[in-house]
């Protein structure tokens, strides 16, 4: 029988867990506050920590972390802004036995991600979910029918899609601001060196690792430093494709008007450059993922590149106006003109966004300020992200959301994409002369040798040898936009998903 995501969601696997199973119902209405548990000790749950607790209608009861540690001083820290004291554990199922618990946020780890989501909405819990959305393409489906499926709010963690900035350039360019738009190009150059050699390495004290672990199978340490360093090892994160891009991915969706998985997708780059910055050309670093990728998405009628740059390297600058580019954000190139997403060099870049005619001048200007007609702090984003769900939440309808779950979960599969297209032929590497030939056939609104041709300078500007240590052909798939798998490709397809760790399977009924 055919499969669609409408009879996904009817056939989806549910995790198997021993949580408490409570009807969907408002039982807490009588409350004052919503209570809140985050999940998640770390960066994305301290701006969380403060979004939840500048809104007065929520009160955060539970703070876990698998490292009770970090649980605590997450709990201290909202104990010294705002005058209470959560309570810290290790595992957020005992948060979800609580009934003054009404809603769960997290920011764990990605492979995490689906197991905590879907394990709230069967306790009868809202959820708020960061990017991305999932940890694999099949856990996206599995989150996006259960949040369907249970009538609750979701929220996924793509806080842009409610700053006033970007809601506004978004709008501009639907409106044809731009004129017609059929290339987004996503820059994540974002430095990040060498998390160190492979090796073993003890655990910290006091973390319980088989709950870390959960779902991925419990390996030995392989990274020095154990918090965050997660990212850039498959087994648990997604890589910088995963990290950072999916919110400009997320953006690029939206002002394309991109609401289906793309046609194809194509990805070459690999992990290059940390035996230079090591000085040992024998290095092996603990990551597995890409640091440097160029990813194209084929729409048919339109091309989102998503290029990633982990190496040292300048925004990209257009040829027209006076430093006219990006870094961290994303270009939009119009027919008569073009938009940016945090442009370089423009104050707090989170919080404008530009439009510029052909030649560079600009045309309009996008602002996020406070009353005093300030620029927003970046923190902004959250707290009102955070609000919209709250909003949902009072108002007992999921569809006001910003970002629901099925939004998070194409916007995560883009990274899946292009991860699986580079795992598929890590192995095979190319010559950037080799490379230029394969594009040539590659389907794309983009001039796919200049962006080689850029990609290629930039290496060799940190002194990565290519023929040494050369780039990575990966796989060009198609996708079939209705079933939402690859066509003709059995190895990609069995990347959808990963094998489970007994307890924390997902399963298909």
């Amino acid at each position: 029988m055919k499969t669609t995501r409408r009879s996904f969601v009817k056939q989806t696997a549910l995790f198997t867990a021993a949580v408490p199973m409570i009807l969907s119902e408002n039982l807490f209405a009588k409350q004052d506050q919503l209570g809140i548990a985050l999940v998640g000790a770390g960066i994305r749950s301290g701006a969380l920590s403060v979004g939840f607790g500048i809104d007065k209608r929520t009160k955060i009861l539970y703070v876990t972390d698998p490292d009770i540690s970090r649980a605590n001083s997450l709990c201290n820290r909202i104990e010294k802004q705002f005058g209470y004291r959560p309570k810290a554990l290790v595992d957020f199922r005992k948060a979800l036995e609580d009934r003054a618990v009404d809603a769960l946020a997290c920011a764990s780890c990605n492979h995490w991600h689906a197991l905590t989501a879907i394990w709230t909405l069967q306790a009868g819990r809202h959820c708020y979910m960061e990017k991305p959305l999932s940890f694999s393409l099949f856990e996206g489906k599995a989150i996006t029918a259960a949040a369907e499926k249970s009538g609750l709010v979701f929220q996924t963690g793509t806080q842009r899609r409610s700053t006033t900035n970007v809601n506004e350039l978004v709008d501009f360019i639907h409106q044809g601001g731009i004129g017609e738009v059929k290339l987004a190009r996503v820059c994540g150059y974002r430095r990040r060196d060498a998390i160190g050699p492979l090796g073993h390495y003890p655990l910290p004290n006091g973390v319980d690792y088989d709950f870390w672990s959960g779902p991925a199978p419990v390996r030995p340490l392989t990274r020095p430093v154990f918090h965050y360093d997660w990212h850039w090892q498959r087994l648990y994160g997604n890589g910088d494709l995963g990290n950072q891009c999916p919110h400009r991915l997320d953006i690029a969706r939206w002002a394309l008007g991109l609401n289906t998985v793309p046609n194809s997708v194509f990805t070459y780059g690999g992990r290059l450059g940390y035996d230079v910055q090591m000085k040992d050309p024998d290095y092996v670093d603990a990551g597995d993922t890409a640091n440097t990728s160029i990813t194209i998405y084929n729409y048919k009628t339109k091309t989102i590149v998503c290029e990633v740059r982990g190496l040292k390297s300048p925004p990209l600058f257009l040829p027209v106006g006076d430093k006219v580019g990006a870094q961290i954000g994303i270009i939009f190139y119009g027919s008569e003109g073009y938009g940016i997403q945090a442009p370089y060099g423009r104050g707090n870049i989170y919080s404008v966004c530009f439009a510029y005619d052909l030649k560079g001048n600009v045309i309009k200007e996008f602002r996020s300020v406070d009353a005093q007609g300030r620029l927003t702090p970046d923190q902004n984003a959250t707290d009102r992200h955070v609000s919209n769900f709250v909003d949902a939440i009072i108002a007992n309808d999921p569809k006001k959301v910003n970002a629901d779950a099925r939004c998070g979960e194409l916007s995560a599969a883009l990274a899946h994409y292009g991860n699986i297209s580079w795992y598929l032929g890590e192995k095979d590497k190319i010559s950037p002369v080799e490379l230029k030939k394969v594009l040539e056939n590659v389907p794309s609104f983009d001039n796919n040798e200049e962006t080689l041709v850029r990609t290629v300078q930039h290496l060799e500007r940190n002194g990565v040898d290519l023929n040494r240590t050369p780039l990575s052909l990966g796989a060009q798939l198609n996708i079939d936009t209705e079933k939402e798998v690859f066509i003709g490709n059995d190895q990609a397809n069995a990347l959808m998903s990963r094998e489970y760790r007994k307890s924390f399977e997902v399963k298909a009924i």
